[in-house]
């Protein structure tokens, strides 16, 4: 449930206080931030779409922000409601740009990225718990994503996917669980 002193900031930014929805915004940026990349993981070494996401994410709260009413659920199921539909969004045109081909202009100055060597290993890594993830049933994914990666509560991730907050640590230890052993099924296949 929203905290009194969350619901009265929440309130206050729907009003239009320009220092409420600062703080507001504020406050849940950083889980949009995980959130988004956790869901959309990094292109190409870097977590730009993901990061454009979290800020589409934001700029849609804060449009919908006026019209918000308090309905007895905390104010993060509203917001990372907007987020999946924005991930869903996101991968949806990955999908439809995946087709058209980048146009590799050259750099007007030396790259400050990683190496090629460093960007391999991350985004190997990153491929393959992509990959476990991708194995695990959409709510349990879900539920690992918004808990660990964001860090909600039972309580909060409970109002999101609409399960209580004990189903929703048995459905994490559960998710948890599925991971190691796939994990480990991975670990074995690499070593034969």
């Amino acid at each position: 449930m929203t905290s009194p002193i969350e619901s009265e900031l929440v309130r206050r930014a729907a009003a239009g206080d320009p220092a409420a929805t600062e703080a507001l915004l504020t406050d849940v940026r950083p889980g949009l931030v995980r959130y988004c990349r956790a869901r959309l993981g990094r292109v190409g070494g870097a977590y730009t779409t993901a990061d454009d996401v979290a800020q589409e994410v934001c700029v849609a709260v804060l449009r919908a922000l006026p019209r918000y009413r308090e309905q007895g659920v905390p104010f993060a199921a509203f917001v990372y409601g907007i987020a999946a539909h924005k991930v869903a969004d996101a991968h949806r045109a990955a999908v439809r740009d995946a087709t058209v081909s980048p146009t590799g202009a050259p750099l007007d100055r030396p790259d400050a990225a990683p190496g090629p060597e460093q960007q391999a290993v991350s985004t190997d890594l990153a491929r393959r718990l992509s990959a476990l993830l991708g194995r695990l049933p959409e709510v349990q994914r879900e539920i690992i994503l918004l808990r660990v990666a964001v860090g909600l509560s039972a309580d909060e991730v409970g109002t999101i996917v609409g399960m209580t907050a004990a189903a929703v640590r048995m459905t994490q230890s559960r998710a948890l669980a599925r991971l190691r052993t796939l994990a480990e099924g991975a670990l074995d296949e690499v070593a034969a």
